[in-house]
């Protein structure tokens, strides 16, 4: 396990790093910008090429050597932050500049992830599986707890070039360990000599022919739309509220990384679930039928606090239950071209909640907030103050989710 707890923790810091500069530049962009949209934008430059190359990107990473694949996406990743760096420094960064920089960095990501993925099958034993995804959550979690609080403590004391500065530095630290790192080569065979278009169809034909996994991916789609829709309007609403600020949104996905933190270290002590699709089901209905309600009713911050703790205190369980089903039921030999396939229709609903939730903020739920009396039900509800339209929006949210997880729990039933 060495090896792969090298390689696990250094990845850790320098997701750490990426983590503060996207979040010091969601940031920058809002406050000059003030549109729930043009930040969103952000989201939508990076997942658009993810989702559009991510089918052929798997078929490339069963053919590629793994380590390399990871290794020039790194650098490739690092340079556009260094580009962002300089144009900072020349006082020249413009958002046009972020969404083009973004699109590439999605565009490394689409290549590295399934070679990553597949890295960490092959260093990882099989009766590990349930632990090291523990770990993943523990260190995303983790993440989540330290990017605001630190993102936001340098932008405000040093600038954003100071967020970029750390960002480097700790990219540099994972790259090297990367480079020294033994990553054996495997799942590769005859797929070396098949043309790509014929690679990439077999993960398509593969997910045709296991219904359960396909429908478990349509699940997490549809509530990636939701959840990508909550993330527009997140920034938007605690930036706007009287009593929110850059604090307060700091505060509450601090509170968002203590919950996954504690939710993590609990699957990781606790022993394997006798079903772990009812874990799948159960832990999304309660992250969709709680957060989004208590944001949207909320008017304080401890209430949006104890909403973040409630929406992403289990969601470590479905991950590691997820994690768990996809590396037992995918063989080795296909597990770059599923994740693709996966990573397609997964996470194209993302791209498409982010410019969702931006439009709806900006375009219709601020402007039928802002024209309300103030004696309408609908102020009493969300509040009259600039952000209350994003609030109406998490209500509307709340409800989609759980009619998601209501569907697609009775659906999933046939394979408890």
């Amino acid at each position: 396990m060495k090896p792969y707890l090298m390689l696990w923790s250094t990845q850790t810091l320098s997701t750490l790093g990426s983590g503060m500069t996207n979040y010091a530049l969601v940031l920058w962009l809002y406050l000059r910008s003030g549109s729930a949209l043009k930040t969103a934008l952000l989201s939508v430059c990076s997942y658009a090429p993810y989702v559009i190359m991510s089918i052929f990107a798997g078929a490339l990473s069963d053919r590629w050597n793994k380590k390399r694949t990871m290794l020039v996406c790194d650098l490739l990743a690092a340079l556009s932050t260094v580009i962002v760096f300089l144009l900072i420094k020349m006082n020249s960064l413009n958002g046009w500049h972020l969404y083009v920089l973004n699109a590439l960095n999605g565009l490394m990501n689409t290549i590295q992830q399934p070679a990553s993925e597949v890295a960490a099958t092959l260093l990882i034993p099989k009766k590990y599986y349930q632990k090291t995804s523990g770990l993943r959550s523990f260190s995303q979690s983790l993440n989540s707890i330290l990017t605001p609080i630190l993102a936001t403590a340098l932008f405000s004391f040093a600038g954003i070039d100071a967020v970029i500065a750390v960002d480097l530095t700790t990219f540099a630290v994972a790259f090297l360990t990367l480079l020294f790192i033994p990553i054996p080569e495997g799942g590769m065979s005859k797929q070396t000599e098949e043309k790509l278009l014929t690679a990439a169809r077999k993960g398509i034909v593969w997910l045709k022919e296991n219904s359960l996994i396909l429908t478990l991916i349509l699940y997490l789609a549809c509530i990636n739309l939701a959840a990508s829709a909550y993330d527009a309007a997140l920034p938007a609403m605690l930036l706007s509220k009287q009593n929110g600020g850059e604090t307060i949104l700091g505060l509450v996905n601090t509170c968002v990384g203590i919950a996954t933190l504690a939710g993590s270290i609990l699957v990781t002590l606790l022993p394997a679930p006798k079903n772990r699709i009812k874990v799948i089901s159960y832990a999304l209905l309660l992250s969709m039928g709680s957060e989004n309600f208590l944001l949207a009713f909320g008017k304080t911050p401890l209430i949006w606090c104890i909403g973040a703790v409630f929406g992403w205190l289990f969601i470590p369980f479905m991950n590691a239950n997820l994690d768990v089903i996809f590396r037992s039921s995918i063989p080795l030999d296909m597990q770059g071209r599923v994740y693709s396939c996966r990573n397609t229709l997964q996470f194209f609903t993302i791209p498409v909640g982010f410019l969702l939730g931006g439009m709806l903020v900006d375009k219709v739920f601020e402007p039928l907030m802002a024209a309300q009396p103030a004696d309408s039900i609908l102020v009493s509800l969300f509040g009259a103050d600039k952000g209350a339209g994003a609030a109406m929006l998490f209500f509307i949210i709340g409800i989609t989710g759980v009619l998601v997880c209501v569907f697609f729990h009775l659906k999933l039933r046939k394979y408890e």
